[in-house]
C-alpha cells in the first residue's frame, strides 16, 4: 500500500479510501451488509494497508457509524492506527433542526456520531453538503470550535459550487478559523465538470481529493448497461444514481472496456488507475459488498496507464449538467 498526505497537511491515507456506506443495516438499502457480512472485506482492507474509511451519520440513519466502529475497534490495535471519516448534513429526523449545517445540529450531530462510533473524535469531520439556509460564519465557526474541543482533528467539505466552497474557505481564513483540507467530490471518467473549476481551486489551495462514486455507481464497472438495463441490486435500488448518469455516457464507457480487455484487467481496475493518476487526488472513495469488489480496487493501484490510453479513455467526454450538489 502506498500513503499518500492529505492536500497539503501531514495526515498520511492510503491511497485507497473504504466507503463504508455498504455497511449497516439492509432496513436501509438492500444492498447494505450487516456487521458480520461486511467483516471479512474490511479485514481484508486493513490487511492490505488500507488506513483510511469513510462514513456518515445519514448513512443506515446512524447504523454504519456503529457497525464501522465496531470493525474498526477490533481490527486495529490502536486508534491513532486509523484515518476515520463521517459527515454531517443530511436529515436524521423529523425535526427542522435535525438537519443541515446550523451550529445546533452540527454540536449534536458530532457527539452522536462519537457516541456510534465508540470513540472521542474523528480525524476528518466534514459537511456534506453546502447548506444555504445557514450563515457561512454560523457553520465554520462551529466546525472550528469541534477542532478546537479535540472532537476533530481536521475538517473537510463535498460536493457544492466552487464559489460556495472558496466562500467557506476565505471566510476560515478572514476569522482565523480552521480551514477545510479536504473535498470530497462526484468525480470519474463519465463525470468530469469538477475540472473546470472546482478542481483547479483546490490545487490551487492545497486541499486534497477524495472522490465519491469513482466507478460511476458502477456504470464503470459493468453493473448497468443501455436503456437502463440494471445487473445487481444495488443498480436496482440507487434512485439517486439514476439522476447522475445516462446512455450518452456509454461511450466512455466503451472505451474503457476496450483498454481493460486490451490489458487483460478489470474495466473497474482501469476506470480507477485513471482517477489514481489525475492531479490532486488522494484517495478515491470505494464501496465493496463483496471481497472482488476490495480485490480490483487494490489491482488499480499497480495500473500505470501510458499517455496514448488515457487521451483514448478521455476522448468520448462530452459536457454534462451539474449533478450531485443535491
Amino acid at each position: 500500500m502506498r500513503y499518500v498526505r492529505l492536500g497539503s497537511t501531514g495526515l498520511k491515507v492510503s491511497r485507497i479510501c473504504l466507503g463504508m456506506m455498504s455497511y449497516g443495516t439492509s432496513t436501509w438499502r438492500e444492498w447494505v451488509l450487516g456487521q458480520e457480512q461486511a467483516e471479512p472485506i474490511v479485514r481484508r482492507a486493513v490487511e492490505a494497508g488500507i488506513n483510511f474509511f469513510d462514513t456518515a451519520d445519514m448513512y443506515s440513519l446512524g447504523a454504519s457509524e456503529e457497525v464501522t466502529g465496531r470493525l474498526l475497534s477490533a481490527l486495529f490495535p490502536k486508534r491513532d492506527d486509523y484515518v476515520l471519516a463521517t459527515k454531517v448534513f443530511n436529515p436524521m429526523g423529523p425535526g427542522p433542526n435535525e438537519r443541515g449545517l446550523s451550529r445546533k445540529h452540527i454540536m449534536a450531530s458530532i457527539d452522536a456520531s462519537l457516541r456510534r462510533l465508540g470513540t472521542d473524535h474523528v480525524d476528518l469531520y466534514q459537511i456534506h453538503r453546502f447548506d444555504p439556509e445557514t450563515p457561512v460564519e454560523e457553520t465554520m465557526e462551529a466546525l472550528h470550535d469541534i477542532v478546537r474541543a479535540g472532537k476533530a482533528r481536521y475538517v473537510g467539505a463535498s460536493s457544492m459550487y466552487a464559489w460556495q466552497f472558496a466562500k467557506m474557505q476565505y471566510t476560515a481564513d478572514l476569522k482565523g478559523w480552521t480551514r477545510f483540507v479536504s473535498m470530497q467530490n462526484h468525480y470519474n471518467l463519465v463525470y468530469r465538470e469538477e475540472e473546470r473549476e472546482m478542481i483547479p481551486f483546490c490545487l490551487d489551495q492545497g486541499v486534497g481529493l477524495i472522490p465519491w462514486s469513482p466507478l460511476a455507481r458502477g456504470l464503470l464497472a459493468g453493473t448497468r448497461g443501455r436503456g437502463g438495463e440494471k445487473r445487481t441490486v444495488r443498480a436496482n435500488n440507487d434512485e439517486f444514481g439514476d439522476t447522475l448518469y445516462t446512455d450518452d455516457d456509454f461511450a466512455v464507457v466503451d472505451a474503457v472496456v476496450e483498454v481493460a480487455h486490451e490489458r487483460g484487467v478489470k474495466p473497474a481496475q482501469v476506470a480507477l488507475a485513471w482517477l489514481l493518476s489525475r492531479p490532486g487526488v488522494a484517495a478515491p472513495i470505494v464501496g465493496a459488498t463483496k471481497l472482488q469488489h476490495l480485490e480490483d480496487a487494490l489491482g488499480a493501484l499497480d495500473l500505470e496507464l501510458t499517455d496514448e490510453e488515457i487521451k483514448r479513455l478521455e476522448a468520448p467526454y462530452r459536457p454534462h449538467p451539474i449533478r450531485g450538489h443535491s
